[in-house]
């Protein structure tokens, strides 16, 4: 009972933090900041190539932000549009978003909630925490954008911009505050979930009692109940057979980083990186930062490493884009791998 206990007491804050980050998330987008950004990315001077650069150094910026899956949720059609907007194939700024929100997730705590996981029994400051992370995260965007912009040589080429004629105001709301004071709990706070929570609850009762722009029954379903209720149940009965089955433990507690990052790569492919980090969560691990690279680094092999994938299918084609799972495993293990191994030189 004692280890079960434990499993359930290191598993809710990241269930917690992502609740209250798709609040905040969504109250932006209702704002307009994600349309903004879109638009803005499309006057991009230059070619195609330029275009998909930026593009994916937004998808980046907003997945250590306010994390892979709210980025996945509102970052895919902003890709698409600036793709669209350039008249580029479609491919490069696609596949590169969901390769890019796995790759730019090693940031921030709340980037990912395997980074809150596993580190959840350790106190670490989120300033420690993002700068050990700091050149595994910009080795693994950078090489994100120059293996699949490599892959779609020929296609940037031939891209041309073209510019809208449309206006860029955007309005300073309470969406966009939330996201600056989200991003400022989880750098200063050592347990952001709760205050970010509450940042998000009230950036989305601004949308429901004052604007009105929103009612109830939307916010639950932004906040996904019937999703994470079932993957923190997974995550806390996950943890609790790591900490009860101490084999577990061998496997992270004297490799070198890069086996451990391979580990946690290998772990993620085949219960998904959520329960892998809840099963390595209660053990003593001697690198812990390598095993993120594995776990969320990992999921670039193939979609049944994380449930951002999952999700990129669904939105993908709901913006009438047709994602293949062949194209997924022929470009997304190369960037895994090579991002790893580079990510394990410095952690």
């Amino acid at each position: 009972m004692e280890h079960f206990l434990r499993s359930l007491e290191n598993s809710w804050q990241p269930f917690v933090l992502v609740i209250g980050l798709l609040l905040v998330g969504h109250s932006a987008a209702s704002e307009g900041l994600f349309d903004w950004l879109g638009r803005l990315i499309a006057r991009t001077p230059g070619g195609a190539l330029r275009v998909f650069v930026v593009t994916m150094l937004a998808v980046a910026v907003v997945t250590a932000t306010l994390n892979l899956d709210t980025a996945i949720v509102f970052m895919t059609p902003v890709a698409l549009q600036a793709a669209r907007s350039s008249k580029a194939d479609q491919d490069a700024f696609l596949y590169g978003t969901i390769l890019m929100t796995n790759s730019a997730s090693l940031l921030l705590y709340g980037s990912n909630l395997t980074n809150l996981l596993v580190f959840s029994s350790r106190s670490v400051a989120g300033t420690t925490f993002a700068s050990h992370m700091l050149l595994p995260w910009v080795g693994a965007v950078v090489i994100t954008i120059a293996v699949v912009g490599l892959w779609r040589w020929r296609s940037f080429r031939g891209g041309v911009v073209v510019r809208s004629s449309s206006g860029l105001s955007f309005r300073f709301g309470i969406g966009a505050l939330a996201v600056l004071l989200s991003v400022a709990a989880m750098l200063a706070l050592r347990d952001p979930a709760l205050p970010v929570l509450v940042i998000g609850v009230v950036a989305a009762g601004n949308e429901v009692l004052v604007k009105r722009k929103m009612r109830v029954r939307e916010v639950l379903a932004v906040a996904s109940p019937y999703l994470l209720g079932p993957l923190f149940a997974l995550a806390v009965l996950v943890g609790w057979l790591g900490r009860s089955w101490h084999r577990v433990g061998h496997l992270v507690a004297h490799t070198s980083s890069l086996a451990t990052s391979l580990i946690g790569a290998g772990t993620s492919l085949v219960i998904n990186n959520l329960p892998a980090a809840s099963l390595f969560s209660g053990q003593s691990i001697a690198h812990p930062y390598a095993l993120l690279l594995g776990l969320n680094l990992g999921p670039n092999i193939f979609v049944t490493g994380s449930l951002s994938s999952m999700l990129w299918f669904r939105l993908a084609r709901s913006e009438g884009a047709r994602p293949s799972l062949r194209t997924f495993v022929t470009i997304g293990p190369p960037v895994a791998l090579l991002t790893i191994f580079v990510g394990s030189l410095f952690v």
